[in-house]
């Protein structure tokens, strides 16, 4: 079968996660208006049946390269630039609804130091929000870089993804199918907990939180009865940051809880008590080790 690792990539906030939901199928990463809302590098399982013994397609989510201004910055390009050297070919995804500015050349010149070009997919996201005109500017901006295909989609309503999949599975290897059958994603339980926590803070949280704010899962117990237990941590920058996330009355933390729970009962099926907590850490985005303390 072909099977292979196809890395995702990108400027922060191009819709690089929504892109492997749609392709998945199912929600593998978080998703929200925020820049930089991905972290951790997430991988999505599209796997598909064929005559010929089919495809597995292994989706790499990579945090949104930018120019870093902080430790935690710094750490995000370089997840997302080690995720690079397991893929067998890369979707590289740009905006329609933007023009190709220099953070595309930059990673476009990346990628063509990587080589080789047809092993690059060149996506152009959002076409749902433009006209079409736009986006045959965006393709011809994109056009002296010569990568491998480039394709016009909406990952949030479904437009082009099946192309997507066809210039996907010719550039993969033969081989063994890397995970079994149904999966969806690699993600441990931990991480899914967290992340869905931390992508309703991001929901509702002011414009200057939404970097400051870390989610580590303490404890999951699983009890008899089907139940589950959930302790989750959220970390904040200084004290005034902690009242924000808490709301009046303690609003905002059990509206964030409330929506969290319900999200994890799917994933996780079954019912969830989720106990959150707030905790301040001082300045953590701008030092190493506090950083990896929160898991990231």
């Amino acid at each position: 079968m072909k099977t292979g690792f196809a890395a995702v990539v990108g400027r922060p906030n191009v819709g690089k996660s929504t892109l492997i939901n749609g392709l998945v199928g199912s929600k593998v990463s978080i998703t929200s208006k925020r820049p930089q809302t991905t972290r951790l590098v997430a991988r999505g399982i599209l796997t598909i049946e064929g005559p010929d013994g089919g495809a597995q397609i292994v989706l790499i989510d990579t945090p949104g390269l930018h120019r870093p201004r902080t430790a935690l910055g710094e750490r995000l390009n370089s997840i997302a630039y080690r995720s690079l050297v397991e893929a067998d070919c890369f979707l590289f995804v740009i905006e329609a609804t933007g023009k190709v500015g220099p953070g595309d050349r930059r990673i476009a010149e990346r990628l063509i130091r990587i080589g080789p070009a047809d092993k690059v997919i060149v996506i152009v996201n959002k076409i749902d929000l433009v006209r079409k005109g736009r986006v045959a500017e965006r393709l011809s901006e994109a056009a002296p870089w010569d990568f491998g295909a480039y394709v016009p989609v909406s990952a949030l309503t479904g437009d082009g993804l099946d192309r997507v999949v066809g210039e996907l599975v010719p550039r993969l290897p033969e081989g063994p199918a890397h995970y079994p059958a149904g999966t969806s994603t690699d993600q441990p339980e931990e991480v899914l907990v967290a992340e869905t926590v931390r992508e309703k803070l991001l929901a509702v949280m002011r414009d200057e939180l939404p970097h400051s704010v870390a989610v580590k899962t303490e404890t999951i117990e699983r009890r008899k009865g089907g139940s589950i237990r959930i302790e989750a941590s959220i970390y904040v920058e200084r004290l005034s940051q902690k009242g924000i996330v808490i709301g009046a009355g303690g609003s905002m933390i059990r509206q964030v809880g409330t929506e969290a729970r319900l999200d994890l009962e799917k994933t996780l099926a079954g019912p969830v008590y989720l106990d959150l907590r707030v905790k301040v850490e001082k300045d953590w985005q701008r030092y190493p080790d506090r950083i990896r303390r929160l898991g990231l």
